[in-house]
């Protein structure tokens, strides 16, 4: 079968930087608590009215498909990762096809949160493999400040999350041995009640039973109702030490897996990109593997945590900074709500 290849790739972040000391404006927090305790320096949140998932992914979808040297008009499939989409419905994947004017071609939207990226490029991958598509534009983007509580009560969750965009055209290799020598993909939905959004949604508390009270089980609702709203229940809940526990596991796990169904060791990676969670976990992760700083590419100081689009803006920005290099081995790797985790091993 063909293999496929990242034949071009960008990223895009809106204008707008918040720092830590700016948040401490509107909820109790500090620049050395956040630091402290997720490496995270500064965020940037999209223009409120002016700027969308699907825009960004729009502007980062451009320099991807012109890097890649064709035009928008020679996409055949989208495939668009996000948690937090234009509209409930429909999907940002036709939203982006009608912004770029493209003709009449496929749209997949993947919701796997901070792993949609590696999905997404999973899914992509074998298309190309099987021939059904030559050019697959695959797309992660957030704007996640839109839906944040900038409250002290949800500092824990807003001091985390910022906005951006990446995209990436996969085409079918050149050469042999080039581009993804393969993808892993797991998830786990034992605990996916301890990071959730619950509403919107059409659960009416179901999976609660036995679960974390949160939000009140009084507060029931097919939807989402005005209850739901004013007492904070429609917020994004985490409870960040389980997470922090699971993800330490689970990401050198997949990398390991990755690493050996192609018969690779950790000294063979020459970049590591992970998805951009928490520093002090890519920190654990990189210990753990035994890899040297220039080896692991992190850019969560800058953005923070952009879930489905970090992979891509990380792997771009270590692309354009001349980290990576053609023949380099790279690694992919994400973990996140689900839970999912996946890893993706490139030769490029």
């Amino acid at each position: 079968m063909q293999s496929s290849k990242i034949a071009g790739i960008g990223y895009y972040v809106p204008k707008n930087v918040y720092t830590n000391t700016d948040l401490s404006r509107f909820m109790d927090t500090n620049d050395e608590w956040i630091q402290e305790r997720t490496g995270i320096k500064e965020r940037r949140f999209a223009d409120r009215l002016e700027e969308t998932t699907t825009t960004m992914g729009v502007e980062a979808a451009k320099i991807a498909i012109e890097r890649a040297g064709i035009t928008a008009q020679d996409v055949d499939f989208i495939i668009f990762a996000t948690l937090s989409p234009d509209y409930y419905f429909p999907g940002c994947g036709v939203l982006l096809q009608r912004e770029m004017k493209m003709k009449e071609v496929g749209a997949l939207d993947i919701r796997n949160q901070c792993s949609g990226f590696i999905y997404a490029l999973s899914v992509a991958d074998q298309f190309i493999k099987t021939g059904m598509y030559k050019n697959i534009l695959v797309v992660g983007s957030e704007k996640h400040s839109f839906a944040m509580d900038f409250e002290t009560r949800s500092r824990n969750v807003s001091v985390i999350f910022g906005d951006g965009a990446g995209a990436v055209v996969l085409q079918p290799a050149q050469k042999e041995g080039q581009g993804i020598l393969s993808t892993h993909l797991h998830s786990d939905g034992a605990d996916a009640e301890i990071l959730a959004m619950f509403y919107p949604g059409a659960h009416a508390n179901k999976w609660m039973k036995n679960k974390p009270a949160y939000p009140d089980q009084e507060l029931g609702g097919l939807f989402m109702t005005t209850e739901q709203l004013e007492s904070g229940a429609a917020l994004p809940y985490m409870d960040g030490p389980a997470v922090f526990k699971k993800a330490v596991v689970k990401f050198p796990e997949v990398i390991k897996e990755a690493l050996k169904a192609n018969n690779l060791s950790e000294k063979d990676i020459d970049l590591l990109v992970p998805h951009q969670a928490n520093l002090r976990i890519s920190q654990y992760v990189q210990q753990l593997l035994g890899l040297t700083d220039d080896k692991v590419f992190n850019n969560i100081q800058k953005y923070g945590n952009t879930t489905a689009a970090s992979v891509p803006i990380a792997l771009c920005e270590a692309w354009e900074a001349g980290k990576i290099k053609e023949g380099d081995l790279v690694c992919l790797a994400a973990f996140g709500s689900g839970f999912t985790w996946a890893s993706a091993l490139i030769r490029w």
